[in-house]
């Protein structure tokens, strides 16, 4: 049995779903893919139902009510791969910005010794393709906010293309995970950093969408601002 499940949040990914499915199970390494769907009305469910006919060991759909954040996608998605028993457990866009070939590469990284492998755009220096430079120069200067704010050294705080060995979730406690876009991307690494866990960053290339919606927004990138304040806040009060 594969130790790796790759947990691919999703709405309204039809474009690009069957592809990013394929490219994972085509790798060297096994591993196992989770979908944890939000009622995409495109019919994103429907398509993993019938890719399921063709890896009905390796696929697997949760299928949620409604759109719900991805902070809370995620949080489902870990909750069920504790559940099964997985020992490596994958954060991973299905948009392909992220490559899925770097899936064994992070694994790598966490069977060698990382308890937090991040598949990062800023470790060495600047590695983002087709973002335009306001976005480019945002997410790079939110990295050193955080870093400021939170003390921890993270190249790449907002990454969203993450392994975890299993007892990092089992140690945090997902059920105060708070935030929902950027933000909970920082608060899962802030949580693993407090814990002392040991953190790696593996450089990768972000390759900006070419099918699909970005699902970035104003309320995304405020809760990121003002959710890094606020982890520190609860940290000094112990409320984290």
């Amino acid at each position: 049995m594969a130790k790796g499940v790759v947990i691919i949040p999703t709405y309204n990914e039809i474009e690009n779903i069957e592809s990013i499915v394929n490219a994972v199970f085509s790798l060297t390494t096994p591993f196992h893919v989770l979908i944890v769907d939000d009622n995409s009305p495109d019919g994103t469910s429907e398509k993993v139902l019938e890719l399921q006919k063709d890896f009905p060991e390796q696929l697997h759909l949760e299928k949620r009510q409604k759109k719900a954040g991805l902070g809370t996608a995620y949080v489902h998605g870990f909750k069920w791969a504790l559940e099964h028993q997985f020992e490596y457990i994958f954060e991973m866009d299905a948009d392909f910005s992220h490559n899925p070939a770097d899936l064994e590469r992070l694994y790598h990284a966490c069977v060698e010794g990382a308890d937090m492998a991040i598949g990062s755009r800023y470790i060495t220096g600047v590695n983002v393709v087709n973002w335009p430079l306001s976005r480019v120069l945002l997410s790079y200067f939110a990295s050193i906010y955080v870093n400021l704010i939170t003390g921890m050294k993270i190249h790449d705080t907002t990454a969203g293309f993450v392994c975890y060995k299993r007892n990092v979730l089992e140690t945090i406690s997902l059920d105060r995970i708070k935030f929902i876009g950027y933000a909970f991307q920082i608060e899962m690494k802030y949580r693993t950093f407090l814990k002392h866990f040991k953190i790696v960053e593996v450089p990768i290339i972000f390759t900006d969408r070419t099918k699909g919606q970005s699902k970035m927004s104003n309320s995304i990138i405020k809760e990121a601002i003002f959710g890094v304040i606020s982890l520190r806040i609860r940290k000094m009060l112990n409320r984290l």
